[in-house]
């Protein structure tokens, strides 16, 4: 069942693209109910399919033109994986990203510590950070289980060597 934004938030989202000199158009409305909706990192593209059965006269150009402008209105981060498409991401929190290596999952990751970039990490003095994405790679936990364990490998002559010898 879809989540309509509230009228508080809508017109908290419309100052919030005013004060950047856009309106909040109704396109922009559909695409950023897409991103709330499912909070996936969803691609461009899958936007678009998401927003076309509700608006079937919507553009793919229409819904990168909307992501570019809830970007740089700050309502929507880039979210860049490798080579792969871009992803957006409706949490405004500061958070890092897991990308699962089995099913291509993009998960959330919030920090624990709600302690300042500089205390985290040991960015050079005098330094300025305008930009930082911390991201880790692996296997969500429906993956995990599908993976081979140590236990499960077969074994080869390598860890063979290393194994202790059963007297006859």
């Amino acid at each position: 069942m879809q989540r309509m934004l509230t009228e508080t938030e809508t017109q908290s989202y419309t100052e919030t693209i005013a004060k950047r000199g856009f309106r909040f158009t109704k396109q922009r409305q559909e695409v950023y109910q897409a991103l709330l909706e499912k909070r996936d990192h969803p691609t461009a593209i899958e936007v678009y399919s998401r927003v076309k059965a509700r608006m079937p006269s919507i553009s793919l150009a229409t819904v990168y033109n909307c992501l570019e402008t809830l970007t740089e209105c700050g309502l929507a981060k880039h979210v860049n994986i490798d080579r792969a498409p871009s992803r957006y991401c409706p949490n405004l929190e500061e958070h890092g990203h897991f990308y699962c290596e089995g099913c291509g999952a993009v998960i959330d990751v919030p920090f624990k510590s709600k302690s300042h970039l500089e205390e985290t990490w040991d960015i050079p003095k005098d330094s300025i950070v305008v930009h930082h994405e911390v991201a880790f790679r692996g296997y969500c936990p429906a993956c995990a289980k599908q993976q081979p364990t140590e236990s499960s490998q077969p074994e080869t002559e390598a860890n063979s060597q290393n194994q202790p010898q059963s007297q006859p």
